[in-house]
Order: C-alpha cells, then structure tokens, then sequence
C-alpha cells in the first residue's frame, strides 16, 4: 500500500507578503495585493494594474553577484524555498541527497530576461547579451538552481501546464513519493510576467480587467460585474516528505497531501469546456485517489480567476462534481486578494489549504457584491470563516484545457 505523504515546510513571497505568516494574515483580514504597476512604466498601456511582489530585496536570500545572475521569478523561488526548507528543519547528507527531488515548476519562466535580451540583441547587437541569459530564461532555471543551492541530487524538473503549473509540479512530487522513488520533494512554483510584453500579452488575450482607477475594486470572482484577471506574481514551495521519513525526523508535520489528479478539457487553447466536464473530471479522480468521499470535503480553494467564462465553468465543475452537496461547500477564490499568478498560483492555493486545514478558517472572496444567478454557490463573501476544515480541495485550470486539483487532509 502507498504510503501516505505529509508537508512539513511552507515557503512562500507574494503580492500579500514575504512569508508564510504575514501571507496568512493579510489573508484572512481580505487584504487586496493590487495597485498600480511600478516595476515598469505602464502609462501608455490599457491595464496598468497588477499584484507585485512588495518590498522585495533579493539579496537578503542571495549574494548580489548570484542575484544578478538569476531571473526574477528564480529570486522569488530561493526565497521561498528558504523559507519552506527552514520550518522543515530540512539537513541533509550526501547520502540522503539522491532521495531528495525539487519539482519548481513555471508557466513562463523568466520572461523578463527574455525581453530584455531581445531589446538588447536588436539595439546593441548580439556581442552584448548575457551569458548567463540562457539559465535566466528557461522554466526550469529556478528548480535546476534550488537543487545546486541545496546539493540535492535526486530528480529535479519543472512542469509546464500554464495556470495548473504549480498544482502539477506539486502533484508529480506526490506521486514519486507514493512510488518510492524519493523520499522528500522540495515542491511548488514561482512566476514573474508583470513586464510589458506579459501585460499587454495577457490583455490582447481579453483576459485582463482595465479597472485602473479603483485598484482594490478588483477582480472581483465569481461577481456578476467580473471583468477580469489581474495579474500577480510570486513564489509558493511546499516541502513534501513520505510519513515515514517525517517521523524519523521528528519534525512536526503540518497536513497530509491526500491526493492528486489531472485532467485535459481538450476544448480549446484557452477558454475553458463550458460545461466544467473537464474540471469536474480531475475533481472526482482526486477524491478517489485520497480515499475521500464528497460529502467529506469541507473547502473548495477555486481557480476563481475572476473570468467571465473561469468562474462560469468551475462553478458547472463543482456542481458536476458534488451534485446536491454543492450548495454545503463553501468556495473561495483567493485571487480576489492575491491576483492571479500564473503558474504559481497553484502552489500558493495549496498552502492557503493547508492553513486553513490547520486554523479551522476559510479564506474569504473579496470584493463579492452583486450575485450572479448563473454562480450560485457559497463563496464567503468578503470576511473570512471560522468553521472545522478537515478536507480541502485546490482547483488550478490553465489554458490549454489543463486541470489540476490537491487534496490536504489534516493530520493525525
């Protein structure tokens, strides 16, 4: 029989905060992350709103040298893994090192590198791009340099399924686990697209709300007057290990990583199967996997992107899903706080589950004003809920069709 998988470290830099804690807080207080952009001049730009990372200074986590030579979203992903491994009490020797996997995962990478070395090769010609440009760029840059960092040795990779990234990468490591292949994963996501080609990208796309004058007023999931993503950014790392290993350890253990499951819509590239068929799909595998029934589940983390056609569909999904037992599960976007962050958005819902696993608090849906007859479901409207969280659900959907769906049961 598999052995059960627990989470023992929690590591995470976001727009809400620099660490677990201050994340949590301004959580469940409904904090808004939005506000003008100012990592680049976006005046000229119909979105110039999004959810940044606030107050980051990345040579508290790397020499000034290395942090030169390492992408935004890799700054992001050191911190947190910093910070996961540190409540872990993670130490490991050489020979322990072959059993530890890092799965840091990116929809994107490091497009900012990018960007700017296209500018520089078009206007100073190619003698003068970085050398170092390549591990800048590439997705799985920051698991490869997490891994160099640590010196683990054990498989190390970076899954690239869009918005499902990091719910996917977290997933695999589970799944390893479970097979006995390593017996400790450093797992999770990190993304950084607030630049100019990721803005105007995302808002030719149509996906983007242009709500410029009233930052905090938006997204606004799941609300009849949605009218759009707002970008974020940051890093979200778990560090996963098997029961066994844990309790060799000592270490305390946080929740258990019950059960894991993906799905693909097959519909179209981006806009999600309108039915939810898909997402309801990887819902149902999930809950089987962990050995949970529906009646079981005590929270929902939604994908929420704040989407007409998103939260339309995850709503249809959830009712698919659980039928009668729908209208008793309260649902939560936390992207009406955090923004959405892309292939690491996943990762960070996974550990809003896990705490509100261990506070017995539901995460509220800021920003929630005029019901929407066709997304009738509980979704904690603006204050956060005190109410027993045995069983919670992490729904991540990206474009492409990809579902990914966690399960973190509490521990005991």
């Amino acid at each position: 029989m598999p052995e059960r998988i627990v989470i023992t470290g929690l590591g995470t830099v976001n727009p809400l905060g620099l660490s677990v804690q201050d994340t949590w807080q301004n959580t469940v207080q409904g904090v808004s992350g939005v506000g003008p952009i100012t990592l680049f001049d976006a005046r000229d730009y119909l979105v110039q709103i999004a959810c940044e990372v606030k107050n980051f200074n990345p040579e508290l986590y790397l020499s000034p040298k290395e942090a030169r030579r390492r992408d935004r979203f890799e700054q992001l992903a050191v911190a947190a893994a910093q910070e996961a491994i540190r409540q872990a009490s993670l130490e490991v020797g050489n020979e322990e090192a072959e059993r530890v996997g890092v799965m840091v995962s990116s929809a994107i990478g490091g497009l900012n590198s990018f960007q700017d070395s296209t500018i520089t090769v078009l206007q100073e010609g190619p003698r003068r791009i970085n050398p170092y440009v390549i591990p800048m760029l590439m997705t799985n840059g920051a698991a490869g340099m997490i891994a160099i960092d640590y010196g683990y040795k054990g498989p190390c990779f970076s899954v690239a399924s869009a918005c499902a990234s990091g719910a996917d990468g977290i997933g695999i490591a589970w799944t390893l686990l479970r097979l006995g292949v390593i017996d400790t994963a450093i797992a999770g996501a990190s993304e950084a697209t607030i630049s100019p080609v990721g803005v105007a990208a995302f808002d030719r796309v149509g996906a983007m709300s242009r709500r410029n004058e009233e930052p905090p007023q938006t997204p606004q999931p799941f609300d009849r007057n949605r009218d759009g993503l707002v970008m974020g950014e940051g890093a979200a790392i778990l560090v996963l290990e098997t029961e066994a290993r844990a309790r060799a350890r000592g270490v305390k253990i946080l929740a258990e990583l019950a059960g894991y499951a993906a799905t693909a819509d097959s519909f179209h590239i981006t806009a999600p199967a309108e039915d939810g068929s898909g997402g309801a799909r990887a819902m149902d595998l999930a809950l089987q996997a962990a050995g949970i029934n529906p009646e079981e589940v005590d929270y929902i983390n939604a994908h929420g992107t704040g989407t007409q056609l998103n939260d339309l569909s995850e709503t249809r999904a959830i009712k698919t899903a659980f039928g009668n037992l729908a209208d008793q599960i309260p649902v939560s976007s936390t992207k009406s706080m955090t923004g959405h962050m892309m292939g690491a958005t996943g990762a960070l819902e996974a550990i809003f589950c896990v705490q509100a696993v261990r506070h017995d608090l539901i995460p509220p849906t800021i920003n929630y004003q005029t019901p929407d007859p066709e997304c009738d479901l509980d979704y904690v409207p603006n204050i956060a809920r005190e109410r027993p969280v045995r069983v919670a659900l992490s729904n991540a959907f990206g474009f492409g069709g990809h579902n990914a769906v966690l399960v973190i049961r509490e521990y005991n």
